[in-house]
């Protein structure tokens, strides 16, 4: 088994994704947000970095349907995340966790109404949250 050590770069990102548990963000943001903490890194080290914290279970990896890049969110708050809904903000980019009755409720509706076997740990359902819509008012 590899031995594993923290460097500067993994406790930035980390620290980062625990500041934004309820955002998925892609490695060029987190990338960036490094950067912004002063600390120099290439984006190969990034990249390495969030590689072994997704397979240590730190961090989930997702993509979307239509989108190229992967995203990135701290898993520790969210265990058995494979197996409920989400919901995104399209604005600020939160992360809503949908409860498993509502999630199977809306599956068996798909499934009776269109035929289609909808798999909810795959599903994002896109709106704004509430935040943002008070702020779009303004």
């Amino acid at each position: 088994m590899k031995s594993t050590y923290k460097t500067k770069a993994r406790e930035i990102i980390m620290a980062h994704l625990k500041d934004h548990p309820e955002q998925r963000l892609t490695a060029r943001e987190i990338y960036e947000a490094v950067c912004n903490q002063s600390v120099e890194v290439n984006r190969t080290t990034i990249y390495r970095n969030l590689e072994h914290l997704c397979e240590t279970g730190d961090l989930f990896r997702f993509k979307e349907p239509n989108q190229d890049a992967w995203y990135y969110q701290y898993s520790a708050e969210h265990e058995n995340c494979d197996r409920h809904m989400h919901a995104q903000c399209s604005v600020c980019g939160k992360i809503f966790h949908l409860d498993k009755p509502f999630a199977d409720s809306f599956v068996d509706a798909v499934l009776a109404e269109y035929g289609l076997d909808a798999d909810p740990s795959k599903s994002i359902i896109l709106g704004q949250c509430s935040k943002c819509r008070r702020m779009k008012k303004k």
